[in-house]
C-alpha cells in the first residue's frame, strides 16, 4: 500500500497546518477553562475547505476520502487543539456528513451537506443509553409508528456537543426485540432537530474535553417526520457501522495529532532546560528513550489509521484496521503526553505547559468511543476465531 502523498495531499496538509497554528495551545486553555465552543477555530477549518474533505463535490465537499480526512486532522489537532480536534470532525463531517452522503434522501443532502460545510450547521449524535453502553442493540429508546412518522421515547447519555447543534443523528429501536429474528433488526436512524418539542438534555460535569458538552438527552413523545429517516426503516444497524467506524479513523487521527503535539512540547523542554552545570537535560537517555519509544508507538498506530483510510476510501472491509489503530492510537497518545509531562518534571503538572490539558482530553479514548476492552474483544473473535465471551 503506497502512502507517498500527492501535490493537493500535500497542499491540504500545509492549509491545515497553518490553521492549526493560528489556533494555538493558548486558544485552546482559555476555551477550556471557559468550557467553550471551538467556534472561530472551526469556521476557519470551514473556509479553508478542509471540512468536505470526504464528502461529494455536489455538495461543496472535495470529492476525497477518508485519507486525507485523517492527515487533515492530524496537523490540526498537533497544532494546539490535541485530542479534542478529532471529536469537531467526528460531530460534522462524520455523524452529520456521511450519514447524510451515504444515506440520506436526495432533499435532505441538498438541504444539509453544503451547510455542514460552511460551517453553518452542526451535529450530534445520540447513541449510547444509561442501561446499554457499549452494547448498543440493547437499546431502549423507542420510535413507535404514528401515521406516517413516528413518536420518539426514551433516553440517552453522553452525547456530545448537543447545545451547539442544530441536528441530531438519532438511532432508535422501530420494532421490539421480540419482534424481530436477530437483534440487529428493528433498528433504525434519524435526523431530527435538536430544538424540538419533547427533546430535552442536561450537561454532565466531566474531567476534560471540556471544549465540547456531554448531555444526558431525553425523549418525551418526540415527533419524527418521514422524511427525517435516514437509510433504512429497521435494518439501520449495519449502515450504523459505516458511520462508527469512520468514527474510529477521526478519533485516531486526533490522538496521533494529540501525541505529536506532547512530544513536540517535551523536546522543546528538554532542549532547553539545563541542569547538573549546562547540560540540556535533553542529552540524557533517561529522557531521550521514553520520547523515542512514544514517537515510534505514534507512527506505528499513524500507519493502521491510514491503512483503514485507505481501505474505506477503495470500498474494502476495514473495521479490523480502524478498531486496531484506535486501540494502539489512544494507548500511544497517552503514553507521549505522561512521557511529556515526566519530561517536565514537576513543570509537567502545571496548566501553563499545556500536558495536563492534554492528558486530561485524551484519557477519554481510552473508553471511548469505543473501549479497548471491547476492542480486544473483537479482535479475539473476528480475526483470531476464538469463541466469543459476552
Amino acid at each position: 500500500m503506497d502512502f507517498s502523498l500527492n501535490e493537493e495531499q500535500k497542499m491540504m496538509i500545509e492549509t491545515a497546518r497553518k490553521v492549526g497554528a493560528q489556533f494555538g495551545l493558548e486558544y485552546w486553555a482559555e476555551l477550556d477553562r471557559n468550557k467553550a465552543f471551538p467556534k472561530e477555530c472551526w469556521q476557519a477549518i470551514c473556509e479553508a475547505g478542509l471540512v468536505g474533505a470526504a464528502l461529494p463535490e455536489e455538495f461543496g465537499g472535495s470529492g476525497l476520502g477518508m485519507f486525507e480526512l485523517a492527515l487533515i486532522i492530524e496537523e490540526l489537532a498537533a497544532g494546539g487543539g490535541g485530542a479534542t480536534l478529532g471529536q469537531l470532525f467526528m460531530i460534522n463531517p462524520i455523524f452529520g456528513g456521511v450519514s447524510l452522503s451515504r444515506f440520506g434522501n436526495a432533499a435532505m443532502k441538498a438541504d444539509l451537506l453544503p451547510r455542514l460545510v460552511a460551517g453553518d450547521l452542526n451535529f450530534c449524535m445520540a447513541l449510547t443509553e444509561p442501561d446499554a453502553g457499549t452494547n448498543s442493540l440493547a437499546l431502549k429508546t423507542m420510535a413507535t409508528a404514528d401515521g406516517e412518522g413516528w413518536r420518539l421515547n426514551g433516553q440517552k447519555i453522553w452525547i456530545t456537543a448537543v447545545d451547539s447543534a442544530e441536528k441530531m443523528l438519532v438511532i432508535a429501536r422501530t420494532q421490539k426485540p421480540e419482534e424481530v429474528a436477530r437483534p440487529i433488526q428493528g433498528i433504525s436512524m434519524f435526523m431530527i432537530d435538536v430544538k424540538r418539542a419533547g427533546l430535552t438534555f442536561a450537561p454532565i460535569e466531566k474531567m476534560g474535553t471540556n471544549t465540547l458538552s456531554s448531555c444526558s438527552v431525553f425523549f418525551d413523545n418526540v415527533r419524527i417526520e418521514p422524511h427525517e429517516l435516514i437509510g433504512t426503516l429497521h435494518n439501520g444497524f449495519k449502515e450504523l457501522l459505516d458511520v462508527l467506524n469512520t468514527e474510529r479513523i477521526v478519533t485516531t487521527a486526533g490522538m496521533v495529532g494529540a501525541g505529536r503535539l506532547a512530544t513536540r512540547l517535551a523536546v522543546d523542554y528538554a532542549k532547553d532546560r539545563k541542569i547538573f552545570g549546562n547540560t540540556p537535560i535533553g542529552a540524557y537517555q533517561g529522557l531521550q528513550f521514553p520520547l523515542a519509544q512514544s514517537h515510534a508507538e505514534l507512527e506505528c498506530a499513524r500507519l493502521m489509521n491510514l491503512k483503514a483510510a485507505a481501505q474505506c476510501d477503495l470500498g474494502q472491509a476495514y473495521g479490523t484496521e480502524a478498531n486496531m489503530a484506535k486501540l494502539i492510537g489512544s494507548q500511544a497518545a497517552l503514553h507521549a503526553i505522561e512521557r511529556g509531562a515526566q519530561t517536565m518534571g514537576g513543570m509537567g503538572y502545571a496548566k501553563e505547559y499545556h500536558v495536563e490539558r492534554l492528558w486530561r482530553d485524551a484519557r477519554l479514548f481510552k473508553v471511548a468511543p469505543i473501549s479497548e476492552e471491547m476492542i480486544l474483544n473483537y479482535i479475539a473473535i473476528h480475526d483470531l476465531g476464538l469463541p466469543k465471551s459476552y
